[in-house]
């Protein structure tokens, strides 16, 4: 039996530090707390139970095309606690969701753990820069602190398209214009190709989830616009790799040449749970894309793109098991942390490993 309301649920994720929360059927709600699933109540809950709780925020034509499509993004506005992304869905033939909580201020670059590199990533006037990870790797909280970043720094003409809409964005000293496919636009490759005659100096994209999405991005990217968006990539490599693989074999040496002459650079990220003390802390890669860079891109030798990066760090760029040795050697994660992340797992243990006898030495 259900003993508290959706709003209830949220306060509590919230009241412990969480960031997502979990409706199913036949479990307890579970909170996503510091990046650990568990439960935030005893209650187990049941098919009228979930379709309550989810019908109780939806508007009605947004129950419609629930019902219609069997899944639904939206978003959500809570009076005294802030503002949640959802997403309701069909499983096994009943009605399951999940909320995301989207806080209220937008965080600094510094503040997120980003250095000067991406901060200067900001300043360009076109090109297309990409954040990457995996869900949960804070991929949307970087895309709003860079473009609200650039709303504070610039004075721009930003058009940003999301689905949903999550952080609300603030003008500054740029105009700031948000709009969301379903509602304010049919696609994401529509709305770019809008925002082409709209005089956008920057234009954001909230995930490049299809081929026409990306085909239009880079188009864009290529003609004189700052495109900003997200993938769904575990390293920079492996983000290349990503856009090549989307459009067909006879048109991958093309896009990989248009690729090359627009990407600016891609950062991927993770949040790994802390050592030292509660929370999470992001373990970044940087890919700035040089000379060096562009032609292994153009030229499809993506196995190289690694150790480029490796010694691209007078171009700002680090690798991620660079920055998995400097989390680990500071004390902000574990070492039983850092290895299943790794791209080297053996550079990191040994790293690690000459940090502490350097240590033991200085000691003596």
């Amino acid at each position: 039996m259900r003993n508290h309301d959706l709003i209830e649920y949220l306060f509590m994720v919230i009241e412990n530090s969480g960031s997502d929360l979990h409706l199913s059927v036949n479990a307890p709600p579970m909170g996503r707390l510091n990046g650990v699933l568990q439960p935030i109540a005893e209650e187990i809950l049941d098919i009228v139970d979930l379709r309550e709780l989810v019908f109780g925020v939806l508007k009605e034509n947004q129950r419609a095309e629930l019902e219609q499509k069997w899944e639904l993004d939206f978003a959500i506005q809570v009076e005294n606690l802030g503002r949640f992304r959802g997403n309701a869905c069909y499983v096994l033939g009943r009605i399951e969701a999940s909320f995301r909580y989207i806080p209220g201020t937008i965080a600094d670059l510094r503040d997120l753990g980003h250095g000067p590199t991406v901060e200067g990533f900001a300043n360009l006037r076109d090109g297309l820069i990409l954040v990457t990870g995996t869900s949960n790797s804070g991929k949307t909280t970087t895309l709003a602190s860079l473009t609200q970043h650039i709303a504070r720094h610039r004075q721009a003409n930003i058009v940003s398209i999301e689905d949903p809409i999550e952080y609300l964005f603030s003008h500054e000293r740029s105009l700031v214009r948000q709009r969301q496919v379903g509602a304010d636009t049919h696609s994401f490759a529509a709305a770019i190709k809008s925002a082409l005659r709209q005089d956008a100096d920057v234009i954001v994209v909230s995930e490049l989830r299809d081929l026409e999405t990306m085909r239009t991005a880079l188009t864009a990217a290529e003609t004189g616009h700052l495109v900003i968006s997200t993938l769904h990539t575990h390293d920079a490599p492996s983000t290349v790799l990503r856009i090549l693989d989307a459009f067909p074999d006879e048109q991958q040496d093309f896009v990989a040449s248009q690729l090359a002459g627009s990407l600016r650079g891609v950062i991927c990220q993770s949040l790994i749970v802390r050592h030292d003390q509660a929370g999470r802390v992001m373990a970044s890669e940087i890919m700035v894309c040089n000379q060096g860079i562009a032609s292994s891109i153009r030229q499809r030798r993506l196995a190289q793109l690694g150790n480029l990066i490796q010694i691209g760090g007078p171009d700002g760029m680090h690798t991620i098991d660079d920055s998995l040795l400097h989390l680990t050697n500071h004390g902000f994660i574990t070492l039983d942390e850092a290895l299943p992340r790794a791209r080297d797992p053996d550079f990191v243990k040994v790293g690690y490993q000459k940090i502490l006898r350097e240590r033991a030495a200085k000691s003596r």
